[in-house]
């Protein structure tokens, strides 16, 4: 069996929002746009999870093009927590490179699936 890189790769980053969602209350008492990180960075993993276990490969590719948004949502707040001052230059680039690499990975999925159907319907 396969190891599934996204899958992997959006339980961690899933684990890093919700210590950096605890920091962010905890340390910068800061309670609203990292409830919004919170929702968004842990539904990435979520949304994987369900495309796992897709009905079509329409559902398939409709479930991580959600995952898509989603992680694409969660680098719009750490930009602003960031911008804020909330997070420093090096703790901003640390998660944001990850999710970074997430994107890339769920952009080239969609593609590749994309493909693969419409490969599927010309024969």
């Amino acid at each position: 069996m396969r190891d599934n890189i996204v899958k992997n790769k959006s339980f961690e980053f899933a684990i890093r929002v919700v210590k950096l969602y605890q920091f962010l209350c905890d340390q910068q008492k800061e309670f609203v746009l990292s409830k919004q990180l919170l929702r968004s960075g842990t539904s990435v993993g979520a949304m994987v999870r369900e495309a796992e276990h897709a009905e079509t490969k329409k559902d398939f590719i409709h479930k991580m093009a959600i995952a898509q948004k989603e992680i694409n949502e969660t680098m719009y707040w750490l930009e602003l927590l960031h911008q804020t001052q909330y997070l420093n230059n090096e703790q901003f680039e640390s998660v944001n490179n990850d999710a970074l690499e997430i994107i890339k990975l769920i952009t080239s999925i969609i593609k590749t699936a994309k493909t693969n159907i419409l490969n599927n319907d010309k024969c």
